[in-house]
């Protein structure tokens, strides 16, 4: 007799948590390539759970959805960065 044993839990999706891997990453570094990827991923994710007809179930939903928050913080924060360079309508960005 075989007996499958199934996990009483279930395997994060790939794309989830690279979302949020780039997502919290991007918030440190390179957040003007990072939050993008974020949230592309995530949103891939998010769609890929309707198209499948598979269920991610409620902790996939939520990471890609915050793969998808984080990566868009990411912008925010690389938008007020620059901002805070601007001076008279010129970019004065100085290294060390």
């Amino acid at each position: 007799m075989n007996v499958v044993k199934r996990h009483p839990y279930r395997r994060l999706d790939d794309r989830a948590a690279a979302a949020l891997l780039f997502g919290s990453v991007g918030l440190f570094l390179f957040n003007v390539v990072f939050g993008p990827i974020a949230i592309v991923l995530g949103a891939r994710a998010a769609r890929g759970d309707i198209e499948r007809g598979a269920s991610l179930g409620r902790l996939g939903r939520a990471a890609a959805l915050l793969g998808i928050g984080l990566g868009i913080a990411d912008l925010v924060v690389l938008v007020v960065l620059v901002a805070g360079k601007v001076h008279n309508g010129v970019l004065d960005w100085n290294v060390g």
